[in-house]
């Protein structure tokens, strides 16, 4: 498990800097609670972005961008409500929820990747 867990910072690691060359701001990495963890929280503009990062080194188990399914895009907008409510943000504050998908050597963005749920 640690060395998974190592694995996973390593490209939240790359996926915070492609976000920040991308002109986001990031303002937190790995926001762990009881209910669950998002990757980073960072700034676009005028948005709060969620952002799940996920990795896989080849397309023998399919794009890793589908790994972020319904039951995992919940978790994510739980967090980030839970996220807002501690930070004591106002509840218009503009979110988005993007997808850093890493492909061996490809690196894709999907902004905006699900609506809140």
């Amino acid at each position: 498990m640690e060395n998974k867990r190592r694995l996973g910072n390593h490209y939240e690691h790359i996926a915070a800097e492609y976000l920040k060359q991308n002109g986001y701001q990031i303002l937190e990495q790995n926001f762990y609670t009881r209910i669950g963890e998002i990757d980073i929280i960072a700034r676009d503009n005028d948005y709060l972005c969620f952002v799940e990062v996920k990795y896989r080194a080849g397309y023998h188990y399919g794009y890793a961008a589908e790994a972020v399914n319904y039951p995992k895009q919940r978790t994510i907008c739980r967090v980030a409500s839970l996220y807002m409510r501690i930070k004591k943000l106002p509840p218009k504050t503009p979110v988005r929820f993007d997808v850093v998908s890493i492909q061996g050597e490809d690196i894709r963005l999907f902004r905006n990747a699900f609506p809140a749920r």
